[in-house]
């Protein structure tokens, strides 16, 4: 599958969507009283897509990732995940989660890192080898299978640890605000870095940031966020082109969809807090 191909909207496909969030809320209960993170949530996306969820700090953004891996369960309304509950599509294996930190083993080497998924499910030596071999090459860490984490820098830290979540070849990639400690330099090339692999893996990823040029460079569409309780206020289809060398982003199309994504959030109030 090309990147252009992936760059289609996602209704131009009859297949059934990745991801349906019908009516879906969060509310936590806490000693100082019930605390909403999400409210009436409804989207869904569809297979191959890339869509970035961005918003202020505390709207529901990995909330919501969580909720699609069932680490959080919703109060209200529905959400399915491949046609099944959150709960069996977790069961299923059904995704590969990024958190914010690459949070590798320090006692084990990078090879040893990405094989651990594959080791809790069961997977035979030479299969996991082989799994371990062709992930490494996608995150472009040939050569580092023996390095202990400490021994690598950030950005490729935290390749590693998306070499860890494609390692059992799950469908869905779930990617919570991966590169934003990361400083703008690295930052840009694992944004390129992670488009050409999406391109070759096929993936559908949600990704979670802070960043609007991030946000609009990577996705195929861009979910904006309001405060808590966190609610889609608008989703922005990119008309970008499919090959996004980083100078695009001084392009007057770039600019364009970004400043809808900045009156989005000001239309949310996210300055206000």
């Amino acid at each position: 599958m090309t990147l252009a191909s992936q760059l289609a909207p996602a209704s131009s496909s009859s297949a059934a969507p990745v991801i349906s969030a019908a009516g879906l809320g969060l509310t936590f209960q806490t000693g100082d009283g019930a605390v909403q993170a999400l409210s009436d949530v409804d989207l869904t996306i569809g297979r191959g897509e890339f869509v970035s969820f961005i918003g202020p700090s505390g709207c529901g953004k990995t909330t919501f990732l969580r909720v699609i891996a069932d680490l959080e369960r919703p109060t209200a309304g529905t959400i399915s995940v491949n046609g099944m509950s959150a709960e069996e599509a977790r069961r299923n294996r059904a995704y590969g989660y990024v958190f914010q930190a690459a949070a590798l083993y320090p006692w084990r080497t990078i090879e040893r890192n990405v094989a651990l998924p594959l080791e809790i499910m069961g997977y035979a030596k030479a299969d996991r080898q082989e799994r371990i071999r062709r992930t490494l090459d996608l995150v472009n860490l040939t050569g580092f299978e023996k390095k202990f984490p400490w021994q690598l820098s950030g950005g490729m830290q935290q390749r590693a640890s998306i070499a860890r979540a494609l390692a059992f070849d799950a469908d869905l990639l779930l990617m919570d605000e991966p590169f934003g400690a990361l400083d703008e330099i690295v930052r840009d090339h694992l944004n390129e870095q992670l488009l050409k692999l999406w391109a070759r893996t096929a993936k559908t990823i949600c990704f979670v940031t802070h960043s609007i040029p991030e946000a609009v460079y990577l996705s195929t569409r861009i979910v904006v966020m309001s405060p808590r309780p966190g609610r889609v206020t608008d989703v922005i289809q990119s008309t970008l082109p499919s090959e996004r060398p980083l100078g695009i982003r001084e392009t007057p199309e770039f600019l364009a969809i970004a400043h809808r994504v900045r009156e989005g959030l000001r239309a949310g109030h996210s300055y206000e807090d």
